[in-house]
């Protein structure tokens, strides 16, 4: 096997590691996918030491890179929710198989 053909294989983990990589990303997605709908007040509460910054940055990312879908309602005060979109939900089944895989080997 060649050099070209090592990286070749590498491609998709190492994208998949930039994509979700970040402290936070992979616990947003499982609150996500768990209540199905979140708010930004509700997952700063559940992540207990994320910074407002830090949580705005994540879900950004989070939605440019098609995981989530930030919903605004025109109110006052504004409301925001968080959902999983068709690519989050495909990615559901993996965070199934991590927490398994930590309850058994982890805990």
């Amino acid at each position: 096997m060649s050099k070209y053909d090592d990286l070749k294989q590498c491609m998709p983990m190492a994208e998949f590691q930039r994509t979700l990589s970040g402290k936070w990303k992979i616990l947003i997605l499982w609150y996500i996918y768990v209540y199905k709908v979140r708010r930004f007040g509700e997952l700063r509460r559940q992540l207990g030491d994320i910074t407002q910054s830090t949580l705005t940055k994540q879900l950004r990312e989070l939605e440019n890179d098609g995981f989530i879908k930030r919903t605004v309602y025109p109110q006052i005060p504004p409301k925001v929710e968080y959902t999983l979109t068709e690519l989050g939900h495909t990615f559901a089944p993996l965070m199934d198989d991590m927490r398994k895989w930590s309850e058994q080997n982890l805990l």
